[in-house]
């Protein structure tokens, strides 16, 4: 295993893809997170999911190419709490236990996407107009 990205020891695109549809696929279920994905249309949820797929493959070292925006311009605005990550990583560990994903990808993925918290997770959150 040695040498292998951790692209390839989470069994590659075809693991990935499965790993996104299961966690949006709760996150749009949750009563909390929920809100994200309320006004969205199937094609916009799909498009969304398509870019979170190609994100994961290129940062985890696969052969995509990501041309979605940075992690900090998509999320702006949209006033995810501190609260709201937590859900969120909480669902991340399920979907991962779900498709028994071993250490150490486990941890390599959930500490990638813990380093992603200061792009997603707004400190202040803005007043309502």
């Amino acid at each position: 295993m040695k040498g292998k990205s951790l692209f390839d020891r989470l069994g590659g695109y075809s693991a990935i893809v499965t790993l996104v549809d299961s966690l949006v696929s709760r996150l749009e279920a949750d009563p909390q997170l929920g809100r994200f994905w309320a006004n969205r249309g199937t094609d916009g949820i799909l498009r969304e999911k398509q870019l979170l797929v190609d994100f994961l493959c290129k940062e985890s070292g696969g052969p995509m190419y990501y041309c979605g925006r940075d992690m900090l311009t998509t999320h702006k605005g949209m006033n995810i709490t501190p609260e709201d990550w937590q859900i969120f990583l909480q669902y991340l560990s399920l979907v991962l236990d779900q498709a028994s994903v071993d250490e150490p990808e486990r941890s390599e993925v959930v500490e990638f996407i813990k380093g992603l918290s200061d792009r997603v997770v707004e400190t202040e959150i803005a007043a309502s107009a």
